[in-house]
Parts: C-alpha cells; structure tokens; sequence
C-alpha cells in the first residue's frame, strides 16, 4: 500500500496532491466511510495515473482527541496502545480493498507536532489568535473538564430535539455544538450530570480572517469546480457569520500548545487533524514542502464526506492563509452524501451495517464491492446499501454484460485451429471497409471522451457508468455481427470482429483498472499482458487516439491466456444469509423475529376461521371471502407482467400520440401494442428495446388498432417527463417479472369489474434509486431488477 520510491513535483508535468479525510482511528470504518472518503479518492489516484499524472496521495489514521481517550477507557489501555491497533486494522482493510496510498501514516508523530507548533506560532506572531475565558462543563466525580465528545445531551436546535447529541455536533441536524448549548447533559464517562467553571482557552479569529477567505472560497471554488453540497454547506457557515473558533482543549492525548500558559492543554483535534495531511506528507518525503508550498505547481484534490466540509473550506483554509505563508490551498473538494443501510444508517458506535472486515468475511472479491459501492456512490444525495441490489448489479451489470462480453470473446480466440484462432489474435487489414466495426469505434470514441470528461471532472459515477456502456457496445456489436457464422461464411470479417473485440477488452481493462484493479490484472493476465509495460490511458503514449481504432490496442499474432470466468453469481440464499447476518442490532432481530411469529399466529387465526365457516356458511360466501382476501394480500400476483422485445414500432396511423409496436412476449408471435409514448420517448429509442409489459389486460381498439398489452412506463409528479420501466440487458424475453414475497399465477384476463388493475397501479412507482417496484419489492428479473433512466419516485402506468 504505497511507500515505494519517493515521488515529487516534476516541473511541465501536471502534478497533483490528493488526500481523503483521515478516519479516526477509534473504530473499525464502514462501507459508508470507505466510498465517502479513501475509496473514491483512490478511484481517482488511480485515473490520474494511467493518465500519466504525476500524483501522490496521502492519508492516515486521525489519532488525537477525545474520541480516542474514550476508546482507550473502554478498552482499559493507553491511547497509544488504542492507536496501535486500530491503525493496523484500518491499514489491513484498506490494503483489502486495494486502496493505493502513496503514504498511510498516522497523526500521532513528532512530524505532526513539529508543523502543529510551527504553524501555531506564526498565527500567534501574526495576531490571528485570541485569549478568551469560556465555561466548560467540568466533572467532579471525574475530576476534569470534560470534552466535546465525553459529553451527551439534548440538541438544542428548534424541531431537532436529538437526544444523543454530542458536545460538538449533532449527529441527526449536522448543526456544530459548544458543549454549554447541550440540553440536560451527562458525563459519558460516569453518566453524572457537570456543572460550568470558568477555563481560559486560544480561539483563531475568524472574522478578521474573513476577507481573505472569501477572496479564496470565490476564485478556488469556480477553479476547482467545487461540488454543489460543498458550496452550499460552505455558504452556509458564511450566511451564519464567522465566530472565533477555540483551538484548544482540556486533555493529555494530543499536540501539546508551545505557549507557557498553556502548556496543560492539548490543540483541539479539528486544528490539528486537517494539519496531518502536511505531517504524513513529512512521514513520506523530508522534501514535503515541495508538495505542500508551491501552489504554482501542484494542484491539491480532497475526498471528504458532506460533515466534513466547514473545517476544510473554512477553517483549515483560514489556518493557512493565517499564516502568511505561500501554501499550496485546496482546488478541488469531492464530497459524498451518505450512504445509508437497507432501512436505517450505518453507525459505527451502535454498530449498524456491514464493516470493512466484514466485506473480507463475506468472501465477495473486492472488486465486487469497489463496483458495488461505485455504482451506488452518494454523489448528489444519500444513497442506500442493500442487500438485493448488490446481488442485482453483480449478476446483471458485471457477470451478465461485463463478464459474459470478455469470456465471449476471449473463449472464442482461444478455440482450437478450425473452430478458432488458437489463441493467438488474428490480423484484420481491411478494418475500414467493415461498417458494423466503424460503426462501433464512433460510438466507442464518443463514450471514451465522455468518461474522461466525467473523470476529470471527479463525477466518478458517471465514470463507471460510461466505461460500462463500452461493454454493452461490444455485446451488441458481438451480437449482431454473428461472428459464429462468419468464422465459416466470412473468414476476413470475423477476424476484424475477433481483433476488434480484443481490443475492447484491453480498453475496458484499462478504463475499469480505477475502479476495480483486481479486476483489470486478471483480465491482462488473461491477455497475456503484463501490469507494468501496459496499464496505460494517457495523450502523450498516444493510448486515447487508439480507443477510435480499438483494433489496434494489440498486435495481429499476439498469444492470449487461458479465459475463465470473472465473476461468481451471488444466489438468493447467500443473499437471505448475508441479510440476516447484518440485519442490524440484537433488537432489530428480536422485533423482526417477534413480527414473524405474529404473522404466523394471525395466518393460523385465519385458517381456523376459514375452517369454522366453511361449516356454517355456503359455499359462495367462503368463496367471497377467500376473494377478498386474496385481493388485499396477492393482487400484485395476478398481474402477468413479463420482459418483452419491441421488434418493430410505427406511429399510428390516425393518431399522432400514438405508437403502434409489434412485441415479442415469448409466445412464438408478437403480439400488437398501441402505446402514447410519441411526445416522451423518440421513434429510434423505441426499436429493439427491451420493456415490461403488462400482457393480461382486456384487449381495447384504439383509434382502429386493437391493442392486446401495456408497456410499463413511468412519470414524473408534473407528467412533463415519461420514461420506459427497463428490465436488465440480460433479462430472458419472454420471463414473468415478479415481486419477492408475493406468489400465485396470474389470471388469464384481469376482471374489469373488480378493478384489480386499478387498485395495484396505486402502489406502482420508481424509488429513489431508480428501481420500479410495488410498495417496497422491486419488480424482479432472473437477471436483476427493472428501473428507469432518472425519474424518481415517479408513477407507474
């Protein structure tokens, strides 16, 4: 993880400085806090890389203050030895999950106190730093003052009332605290309730700072192509006013103040920890100012989640330019919203979600959560983890297109002499004279500028989105070139799809290698290429011209490796297993347990009941009953609901709203659909698509065209915008969409009179994440979930 030969700015090169937020090191981190910080700024380390960047990036463990104090008294040890352990921890998990630091280091070191102090003092002998009395809360069954984070109470905030709110901040409103606004607080230590004493402590004076802040949040801000939600959450602390800042605390554990009157005190954790970027730096090269104070020359890049952004738009910002130095100040913020679990938060002190350790215990490859977590990154608003929809992205998006694309071409090559080209990559001189292929390198080049464009601008998302697209594109370009025929009808034309194929594979091994590296070095060992002398993507090597001709990314006569297959799928039992194990606290599996038992009881009430009234009421009236009981917990199952294939569309001819389709159900014949979908969805978007189509309504003429089947669509709340409910590329034509938890076979034709496809259309809608569902099941394909490009929380009809 790092540490290899000592790297510095390269004058003419672009050089750029990347560091994600230092996790405390009181806890094991999460999925959440993985993609909100080192995750996605190793994402981007690595683009840089094969982009020919000259990069460095730096973190480590946040090793000072209360949070580790209280941890070291939990677990009756130092906070040394607190230190110790779990920066072995985070260190191990990271390395797991191929996180590519320069330098992981830690803040705990006399390099952190050196810079500390030093930067102290310049603000001192600058006048941006003020003595000040304030009451703090003081224990007196502890004997101390007590920090932010020993303290828990009531949040003061009108309408918030969270009544676990720590000394500094809120947890649920994001609002930062002082200890002293805290409703009914209590010693998190001896749960007794302190009392306010007089301590004198040193504030950085912000609001004489401001000028010159503002000054650098307006130029670096539009420069750096700030994230919306780091504007908003930096404007806000703005909007407030800025208030001098206590740098100081009441502790051991920390960087001793170089001042004699405060030589009992310890800087506060949220002045010294942003400070850690620049002393891990130190820990990785002696030269570190290089890096850190040559503003002309490097470009400094940081990953954060969205708590996080006042202290490195504001206060950190203000600690630099406070000290008149010429510092190397932050271009770019990458912020992530958060990333929820199934039904609630992940927490690292209640213990809630899945664990860096335990990602490695599930035995799911890394590459599988990197991708997982990619997809699911909580770029614009928070996202959420579940358990279903990892199953669906792994199955659909990388073992169905991704892994079936690379196994199709490679197991093809490597077929023996007469049934292939025994694995050696054939030559193909007539490239330009193929359209289908020329066809795909314009779409391939257009796809390959939008995902750099994406990359640069850290949308990380859109990244992977895009790089993906690639491998649909060689799907269909797989498929409708029918290379199995032309091995035997059109000898020359199937050795251009062959070698332009391969060359998509080496393209997507290295526009994915940032995303999932482990990934990409199986693919080139598969290639038979090596890491070093190939993972490239940059303008000076010529590697972007040649993703127009991706024929020739590799030489005719090369000699591939042996295929296998990328990807395992992951089955409904090992999802079922894995919910379980996770499924949050113990009070969580007891309610759920207890539910299940009421479910049971009730069904057994309601079976004897069914029972007694068979033998005191007539048959129709157990008829009725059961009918309406089934109507109120099975109606989604009488829908017949499948995956069908638009094989031809027009528009009507007597109704310009209109399109006529002919539909493949997997009946053997098509079957006739008329749809008004001309104004939402354009004529060439609507050929070959895949759809969800409701098959068991009444037929109905419209406008003179008989129409025997609805396609799915949804609708935003202003039915401005409709979009096509999708099932998944690899979704088998023809299969029954379905919806866990709900069985039964649909009925032939829907009853027109019990209004059955009324009162389930009511619970139709898309969630937040795109996904169609009924209520809260997702409509389900052997090949994952269906969804919809972008409307959310739409209706769908």
């Amino acid at each position: 993880m790092g540490d290899s030969a000592e790297k510095l700015p390269i004058a003419g090169r672009r050089n750029i400085l990347i560091t994600s937020a230092l996790p405390y090191v009181n806890n094991v981190p999460h999925l959440g806090n993985i993609i909100g910080c080192v995750l996605s700024a190793d994402v981007f380390a690595r683009y840089c890389r094969n982009r020919g960047y000259n990069i460095i990036y730096i973190c480590g463990t946040d090793e000072y203050g209360t949070a580790t104090e209280t941890k070291a008294m939990e677990e009756k040890c130092s906070p040394r030895e607190i230190c110790d352990k779990y920066h072995a921890i985070h260190k191990d998990v990271y390395k797991w999950f191929d996180i590519s630091f320069d330098h992981f280091g830690r803040t705990s070191s006399p390099q952190q106190t050196e810079i500390c102090q030093a930067i102290f003092n310049k603000l001192w002998e600058n006048d941006w730093l003020s003595e000040n009395t304030m009451q703090q809360l003081y224990c007196e069954t502890c004997q101390k003052f007590l920090a932010d984070r020993l303290l828990e109470g009531t949040c003061p905030t009108p309408g918030c009332d969270y009544q676990s709110a720590r000394g500094d901040q809120c947890e649920k409103c994001g609002k930062l605290l002082n200890p002293t606004e805290l409703i009914d607080p209590k010693c998190k230590v001896c749960c007794n309730t302190p009392h306010i004493r007089d301590t004198n402590h040193l504030f950085l004076e912000l609001p004489l700072l401001r000028e010159q802040l503002e000054k650098y949040i307006s130029e670096m801000s539009v420069a750096g192509s700030w994230s919306q939600n780091a504007i908003q959450a930096t404007n806000a602390w703005l909007k407030e006013g800025l208030r001098p800042r206590c740098i100081t605390r009441d502790l051991k554990w920390g960087v001793p103040v170089p001042h004699e009157k405060y030589k009992e005190k310890v800087f506060y954790v949220w002045f010294d920890a942003p400070i850690g970027y620049i002393s891990i730096t130190a820990c990785y090269t002696p030269y570190w100012e290089k890096w850190w104070k040559n503003p002309d020359n490097v470009e400094l890049y940081q990953f954060m989640g969205k708590d996080n952004v006042p202290f490195h738009t504001v206060m950190f910002p203000s600690t630099l330019l406070g000290t008149g130095e010429n510092w190397t100040m932050m271009k770019t913020i990458s912020v992530t919203e958060y990333l929820n679990y199934e039904n609630g938060k992940f927490s690292k002190t209640k213990g809630v979600g899945v664990f860096g350790n335990d990602a490695k215990d599930t035995e799911i490859p890394p590459e599988v959560w990197r991708y997982y977590l990619l997809t699911n990154r909580p770029e614009v608003s928070d996202t959420l983890f579940t358990w279903a929809d990892l199953q669906a992205k792994l199955n659909s998006e990388l073992l169905s297109n991704l892994g079936n694309f690379i196994n199709r071409v490679l197991s093809f090559i490597s077929k023996p002499a007469g049934s292939g080209y025994d694995s050696i990559i054939p030559d193909a001189p007539n490239v330009k004279f193929h359209q289908l292929t020329m066809t795909l390198a314009e779409n391939v080049s257009k796809l390959v500028d939008q995902y750099i464009d994406a990359m640069e601008k850290v949308k990380l998302k859109q990244g992977l989105k895009t790089a993906m697209s690639i491998s649909s594109e060689g799907n269909a370009y797989l498929q409708e070139s029918q290379f199995w025929k032309l091995f035997r009808e059109d000898p020359a034309s199937c050795a251009v799809v062959m070698k332009t194929s391969v060359g998509l594979v080496y393209l997507l091994a290295c526009l994915l290698e940032p995303f999932m590296p482990s990934f990409t070095d199986e693919v080139l060992k598969q290639l038979n290429l090596s890491r070093e002398t190939h993972l490239s993507f940059s303008d000076e090597k010529g590697d972007t011209d040649k993703a127009k001709k991706p024929w020739e990314f590799l030489p005719a006569g090369h000699k591939i490796g042996q295929p296998k297959p990328l990807f395992k799928e992951l089955n409904d039992e090992e999802v079922n297993f894995f919910k379980e194990k996770f499924a949050g606290t113990q009070a969580d599996r007891k309610l759920k347990e207890a539910d299940t038992r009421a479910a049971a009881e009730q069904l057994k009430k309601l079976n004897i009941a069914e029972a007694n009234s068979k033998k005191e009421t007539d048959k129709s009236d157990v008829y009725c009953a059961k009918l309406k009981s089934a109507e109120v917990e099975f109606t989604i199952s009488k829908l017949d609901i499948r995956v069908g294939l638009i094989t031809e569309v027009k528009k009507h001819p007597d109704a310009d709203s209109l399109y006529v389709e002919e539909i493949d159900v997997g009946e053997g014949s098509t079957r006739t659909v008329v749809s008004g979908l001309v104004k939402y969805v354009p004529l060439e978007e609507m050929q070959n698509r895949k759809v969800c189509v409701l098959c068991n309504l009444k037929p109905v003429a419209m406008r003179g065209i008989k129409s025997h089947a609805m396609v799915l669509a949804a609708s935003g709340p202003d039915h401005i915008k409709v979009e096509l409910v999708e099932p998944p590329v690899s979704a088998k034509i023809g299969e029954r969409v379905t919806f866990p938890g709900y069985s039964g076979e649909p009925d032939g034709i829907l009853n027109v009179k019990s209004k059955v496809w009324e009162k389930v259309q009511a619970d139709l809608h898309t969630d937040a994440q795109l996904v169609a569902s009924y209520k809260d099941v997702p409509f389900t394909t052997s090949a994952g979930v269906c969804k919809v490009a972008s409307i959310t929380n739409g209706e769908i009809r």
